[in-house]
């Protein structure tokens, strides 16, 4: 395995885990200096008489640029290396933890490894609020419960280097995007439970509360509007279906076929815009498959509360969708893309 680490601005904590790295093993260690400046140059220097490779930004590019670039070195460069296993510079990972996760991911065929906190003990609020609504707003979006999203202890096999350089993101949002995406290109996700380590209540942490929190949630909420401007346009093309024709059953159908014919081009153009022509074909395949479904659902369930029960045909609407909304979020995240 190799070991990387993107570094910005460290302190002595680095070289310490270095040095207990070494001590370990002897498996080789990439360091990316992420724009740190002259002032740190000394410790770049240290690093690299203890045996490190350094690699060098010129400016500050963020954690997802300087985490591509140690892996497009490890490509090019390490054709020995069998996994790569990301830790932080700040002390928040323990050297047996970090060997632990890249032995793990050396077996892990086609999965990344996570290095999970338990978050127990003395935990600052921010990081323990902030981790569990991620987890939770991620579960929501996936269908995948994931205990600790943001995590920088994770474990890759040389199987996903290449893919792990095409994901977008330049800054923290990097991570959650290969959570995102990993499921819907074939990459299993596992975790491996370690220490949970909080230094000065994580004062060192470069995490930027505001900016970094909408560019990690930003994919998933990309997600919620596709389905919330289809939702808008089927409900819509419902009333005006029904108006002219008075026939729910066709009128659900008709708004349901246009509706969800945005829907995949949002999908496909606004969330997974990236993905290649045959899993264009099998992913409509599925959509339309799903949409199937969810119409005679759609169907079944108005039927129940407007003719059934007798309540009128928007709040009946407005139930259904709400009922239906993250069933055919889920199922379009998990199995179709």
């Amino acid at each position: 395995m190799t070991v990387l680490i993107p570094s910005y601005e460290p302190d002595h904590r680095l070289i310490e885990l270095i040095k207990s790295l070494r001590a370990m093993t002897e498996t080789p260690i990439i360091v990316v200096d992420d724009g740190s400046g002259d002032r740190f140059r000394s410790i770049f220097d240290s690093v690299k008489a203890a045996g490190c490779t350094v690699l060098t930004h010129v400016i500050n590019r963020g954690k997802g640029r300087a985490l591509k670039t140690g892996f497009q070195y490890i490509l090019d460069n390490t054709p020995a290396a069998a996994a790569v296993v990301c830790a932080d510079s700040d002390g928040q990972h323990s050297p047996k933890d970090i060997v632990a996760v890249g032995r793990a991911s050396e077996s892990a065929d086609a999965k990344m490894v996570l290095g999970s906190r338990l978050f127990t003990g003395k935990v600052p609020l921010r990081s323990r609020f902030g981790n569990r609504l991620t987890s939770k707003v991620y579960d929501a979006a996936t269908g995948i419960y994931i205990g600790d999203t943001q995590t920088g202890l994770r474990g890759y096999p040389r199987s996903m280097l290449s893919w792990l350089c095409q994901v977008p993101g330049e800054r923290f949002e990097y991570e959650m995007n290969l959570l995102l995406e990993a499921p819907s290109h074939g990459y299993g996700i596992t975790e491996l439970p370690i220490d949970t380590i909080y230094l000065n209540d994580n004062h060192s942490s470069h995490f930027r509360p505001i900016a970094d929190s909408i560019k990690i949630y930003a994919p998933i909420l990309k997600f919620s509007v596709s389905s919330l401007v289809s939702g808008i346009l089927d409900f819509v093309l419902l009333l005006l279906f029904q108006s002219a024709t008075s026939n729910l059953l066709l009128s659900v159908i008709g708004a349901r076929a246009m509706s969800s014919a945005a829907n995949f081009g949002l999908n496909r153009q606004f969330v997974f815009g990236r993905q290649g022509k045959g899993t264009v074909q099998k992913s409509m395949i599925r959509y339309y498959a799903l949409a199937v479904l969810i119409v005679g659902l759609n169907y079944g369930c108005l039927s129940l509360l407007h003719t059934v029960l007798g309540i009128p045909l928007i709040p009946a609407k407005l139930v259904t969708e709400c009922i239906l909304f993250l069933l055919s979020f889920w199922a379009q995240r998990k199995f179709v893309y």
